[in-house]
């Protein structure tokens, strides 16, 4: 078993009700890596749902008048702790869910950042003054917590997908009762441990591990206390939690599948593309929602590309995440590794061919792919794929390029290469997707302040900037006499 040096015993406990709890049930966390289990933690149940709510009823009541000065102090001394302790997490992340150790060290710095955005802005929450049409009124309005928030967070971002949606919602006075993916729950508890050393008060941010999330997230849908869904997730798990939430008009944030395209037109600078879709495709194995997933390059330069494509990615160490080396660690788990070599033998089958990877190497580890001659009718263009295949298709005009890149249910992201000025606003224009790309193949990349969500069946809502803590905020108008 890997073990873990001077770990606390609460990264395998549940923290709920003001205390850390070893359920009598638990689960085990197993790094993909290996296969190996690097521990067990608490499994919790509905009831121990029920005792969070409570909880966190009784938390907010107090949470909400902190001085936002005074918030966001403590949320400045979290941020500063996940910095002292940057290089366990970062380990700790690459165990529980086999990114290589030199993204997961980006990741604590890239969660961090959204902690010291909303400390800065906690003071910054505030009203306005309204003109009225009459001489004997004063108009206000005033921005309040929206009250108790239930969080679902995916194991692709341990960290990063937590203080994205915590921060902004601890900043406007909100608590949160967070449940974290079952791979990755450790990191969880981890950040619930940090928060309680900041300063941060009793059940304000509760976590509760759970391997039977429907049973688990019931009692958070059924309770009108709870104010607040937001969830990052597949787009069929969004759809049915957005339906439950609807019974008690719950305000709700979802960010959900994605199948980002990658347009290069024929005056793109093409190692410059290459390099950014070989960043875009293979960070985290592919295991991103903004992943790039199709790659549509015009046709007279579409040999070239290809050829540059594939020599930087043949360039890549697949290996163990947690040497400084690998570029490319394994997928998350065994249904995921299917996924991907499905679609890859089907698109083979129709035609395509692998000028690089195009196998399981052992274990969870799929060489990085990239297919050429794609069928326009293959799963791998239809589906979303978390994992690092390229599929790559010509398309020859504009109009064409545009019309492959739109057609999909998903809106989440899009990237695009010109050096036509003109063609690179009519492109982002065009795009039908929440985040765009221009010659930038990691638009929100260190950058907590810009928006980020997406269109169609990609999701509701946005986190990041002041649209992301608003999400977490009410608007109350209050009319006086005098």
């Amino acid at each position: 078993m890997t073990t873990l040096t001077n770990d606390p015993v609460t990264r395998s406990r549940a923290y709920f009700g003001g205390e850390w709890h070893r359920t009598s049930k638990t689960f085990d966390v197993f790094h993909p890596g290996t296969g190996e289990s690097i521990g067990a933690v608490s499994d919790c149940t509905a009831e121990n749902a029920r005792t969070a709510i409570d909880a966190a009823e009784v938390a907010l009541r107090e949470w909400r008048k902190v001085n936002p000065y005074q918030r966001g102090q403590i949320l400045r001394r979290w941020h500063d702790l996940m910095f002292t302790h940057k290089e366990q997490l970062a380990r700790l992340m690459t165990l529980e869910m086999g990114k290589p150790i030199t993204e997961t060290r980006g990741e604590v710095h890239y969660a961090a950042s959204f902690i010291e955005w909303c400390s800065e802005e906690a003071s910054r929450i505030s009203g306005e003054r309204i003109a009225m049409r009459f001489d004997n009124k004063r108009g206000f309005s005033n921005a309040e917590p929206v009250g108790i928030v239930y969080a679902v967070t995916p194991w692709n971002f341990p960290a990063g997908m937590i203080t994205r949606k915590a921060a902004p919602a601890l900043a406007a006075g909100c608590v949160m009762i967070l449940k974290p993916a079952e791979q990755s729950p450790m990191t969880a508890l981890y950040l619930a441990e940090l928060w309680l050393q900041a300063g941060g008060p009793a059940n304000t941010f509760q976590v509760l591990p759970t391997n039977d999330a429907p049973s688990f997230s019931a009692p958070f849908m059924e309770d009108e206390r709870v104010r607040k869904l937001t969830f990052t997730g597949s787009t069929a798990v969004g759809r049915l939690l957005y339906g439950q939430a609807a019974k008690t008009i719950k305000r709700v944030s979802l960010e959900l599948g994605g199948h980002a395209p990658f347009l290069i037109f024929d005056d793109a600078d093409l190692e410059r593309a290459a390099r950014e879709v070989v960043g875009s495709k293979f960070r985290n194995a592919g295991q991103t929602c903004i992943s790039t997933n199709r790659v549509y390059v015009q046709r007279g330069v579409a040999e070239e590309f290809t050829r540059i494509l594939t020599e930087k990615t043949a360039k890549l160490t697949l290996g163990d995440p947690l040497l400084d080396t690998t570029n490319v660690g394994p997928v998350v788990e065994q249904a995921g590794l299917d996924k991907i070599y499905a679609q890859v033998e089907d698109a083979l089958a129709r035609g395509a061919k692998a000028t690089v990877g195009g196998s399981v190497q052992e274990g969870l580890f799929f060489r990085p792919t990239v297919l050429t001659d794609v069928h326009p009718d293959s799963l791998i263009l239809r589906e979303e794929t978390f994992g690092p295949v390229a599929p790559v298709v010509v398309f020859d005009t504009e109009e064409e390029g545009l019309r492959l890149a739109n057609a999909s249910e998903y809106g989440l992201a899009a990237y695009a290469y010109t050096r036509d000025l003109s063609r690179a606003w009519r492109v982002a224009e065009a795009l039908e997707y929440g985040i765009v790309g221009i010659n930038d193949g990691v638009p929100s990349a260190g950058a907590p302040h810009v928006p980020f969500g997406g269109m169609k069946n990609s999701g509701v809502g946005r986190e990041g900037g002041h649209w992301g803590l608003e999400e977490y905020l009410e608007t109350k108008f209050i009319s006086m006499g005098v």
